[in-house]
């Protein structure tokens, strides 16, 4: 493991830190970044995120993808987790903290849109950042790609009439240019471009030069999401700043979801004997959330500066360093996970 990837947290932090001062000290410079989006989708992340996740791009083979319909269950895990006791749990949980254990530090308008918030973050899995979680706990590629695949595939269908289910309402509007351009943009230009990059090392006759090439691409990945949490929390320094205590009360519940999630997700796989590469990832992708798109939402149900949008802003905050903390957990529990397979 190289020095990037050994002190991952480290650099994450400073980054953290980084990006809330650039964002403090430098408003206007963050601002004119934000300008930069189209259909609420920020171009430069996205190009951040498309060079974290090209490297796990290239190396899907598509030859063995047609095998994945072999291993079924992690599929099926991911699905489960996602479709069927994520955005519930979210829900609950939202419930049981904001109109009972917070309720008398949140006015009832406020917990509403606070719980509208988690819900939008919990209908809504992960598209891009799993790619960079599966590659850090050195996940199947090609698996991957089909749980994601799958995920989005599900989720233009599901999304809207589950939120409108758990919101009570019946008028959700889905911004369905930032779902398709998002999917486009993390999924299939990097894909497209994987195996084309793929073909050509391919046909150079060397067996060990698509590894090389990846090996030479991931402090690059690395950069790429040190640089992308330096924008995320660059563009919301002043909220950070300016509501600290809502936040925190927003990131207990948001924490509970995520690591009982996770861990329902890895208690799962352990109990269906998934392969470990296809478990991890299985688990990050029920984890991890499609926060561009929650925010998106809760913007154009309940306004820019509404407690919806600011729960799911701190999604986004608390996503990359709890998810930097399970890759971790993934990766020392390796070798106990493989034990209880019986192949270490």
């Amino acid at each position: 493991m190289g020095l990037f990837e050994r002190y991952l947290s480290v650099w994450v932090g400073l980054a953290i830190v980084a990006g809330v001062g650039l964002g403090y000290l430098l408003p206007q410079q963050f601002a004119l970044i934000a300008s930069f989006e189209y259909a609420s989708v920020n171009l430069l992340i996205a190009v951040l995120i498309w060079v974290m996740i090209y490297p796990m791009m290239v190396q899907i083979d598509f030859s063995a993808v047609k095998d994945v319909g072999k291993r079924p269950k992690g599929l099926l895990l991911t699905l489960v987790v996602n479709w069927l006791i994520k955005p519930f749990t979210m829900a609950l949980l939202g419930w049981l903290f904001f109109r009972v254990l917070f309720a008398s530090w949140v006015d009832p308008q406020t917990a509403s849109e606070y719980i509208a918030g988690m819900i939008l973050l919990g209908v809504a899995p992960c598209t891009a950042m799993v790619f960079v979680w599966s590659q850090l706990t050195r996940g199947n590629p090609n698996y991957t790609l089909v749980q994601v695949s799958v995920n989005d595939i599900i989720m233009v269908f599901a999304f809207a009439p589950i939120c409108a289910f758990l919101l009570g309402v019946s008028d959700i509007q889905v911004p369905w240019q930032t779902l398709l351009i998002s999917v486009v943009l993390y999924v299939v230009l990097p894909l497209v471009a994987g195996i084309m990059t793929r073909k050509v090392l391919n046909k150079k006759g060397h067996a060990l030069s698509v590894e090389a090439f990846v090996a030479r691409l991931k402090p690059w990945s690395i950069l790429g999401l040190l640089a992308t949490v330096v924008l995320l929390f660059g563009l919301q320094a002043n909220t950070i700043l300016a509501q600290p205590q809502n936040i925190l009360l927003i990131a207990i519940p948001l924490l509970l979801q995520t690591y009982g999630i996770f861990f329902i997700a890895y208690l799962a796989a352990k109990r269906m004997r998934l392969e470990q590469d296809v478990a991890a990832p299985a688990c990050m992708i029920a984890t991890s959330n499609f926060f561009e798109l929650a925010v998106a939402v809760a913007i154009s149900l309940f306004g820019l500066h509404s407690g919806a949008a600011l729960a799911t802003v701190v999604g986004v905050l608390v996503e990359v360093p709890v998810m930097l903390s399970l890759v971790a957990f993934v990766n020392r529990d390796k070798t106990n996970y493989l034990c209880g397979l019986g192949k270490a």
